[in-house]
């Protein structure tokens, strides 16, 4: 049986804290923690949207998009800044955060504006792209009533809340929430996006060695339809604090 480094059972997440209003200029931003994978995810609202949302003839339709960089100190190696053209892992992670968060709220009820995610990660130890997601809604959130409070929007659009997790397999055995070290030694890896209605939004799984049956990709989204619950639950009670933007 595979034995965790840190001591947690298959089926157990790493310790997860959720701080709002982590910087100060942002309209939302939360500092969300997986363990040593520490995410700053900040929102910014801007009112005008991209020319693909303006002709598409929904008049009070909106945007949201969403950018992800790791910082030079991120890693036990320096990772260079992604000055002038991000790498094609960025893009794609970019890409996923962006769909993710714009499947958890009606757009068309947004009015002309763009939700920009901004993801920067402070510390890598795995399943970096979940925690932009899951502390991207929480920060989308708090923008969004940073709206409300100035009276720009007078009512929440439709939103269901969405988290993320990773899980993978590692030694025949289905393992959830995957530190780097783990990650690395996987012989699949995936990541899933679901929502509080239990619907998958994306379950991305790769075999990077042994294939997996259909019963061990059952179990994996099993595994990580039990730790998305206690995120959406962690999600809730940071959102009940009553904590508000300068």
């Amino acid at each position: 049986m595979f034995e965790r480094s840190d001591s947690r059972s298959a089926n157990i997440l790493r310790p997860i804290e959720i701080t709002r209003n982590y910087t100060k200029h942002a309209d939302g931003s939360v500092l969300i923690v997986y363990g040593d994978t520490k995410v700053l995810v900040t929102a910014f609202v801007e009112e005008r949207v991209p020319r693909h949302v303006f002709i598409s003839g929904v008049e009070k339709a909106g945007w949201l998009t969403a950018e992800y960089s790791l910082l030079p100190g991120s890693t036990n190696t320096r990772s260079n800044r992604e000055r002038s053209r991000v790498s094609g892992r960025t893009s794609e992670i970019q890409r996923l955060i962006g769909r993710s968060l714009r499947a958890s709220i009606d757009l068309s009820k947004l009015g002309q504006r763009t939700i920009t995610i901004d993801a920067d990660v402070i510390q890598a130890d795995g399943g970096t792209r979940c925690a932009a997601i899951t502390g991207g809604y929480v920060a989308m959130m708090d923008a969004l009533k940073n709206l409300q409070r100035k009276e720009l929007l007078t009512e929440l659009p439709p939103i269901t809340p969405i988290a993320a997790v990773s899980v993978g397999l590692i030694d025949g055995e289905v393992v959830l929430d995957l530190n780097y070290e783990e990650d690395f030694a996987a012989d699949v890896d995936a990541n899933v996006v679901m929502n509080a209605d239990d619907c998958i939004i994306e379950f991305q799984a790769t075999s990077e060695g042994t294939p997996f049956t259909k019963v061990q990709q059952n179990q994996m989204l099993d595994y990580a339809h039990e730790g998305i619950k206690t995120l959406l639950k962690l999600q809730r009670d940071a959102l009940e604090e009553e904590i508000f933007s300068s």
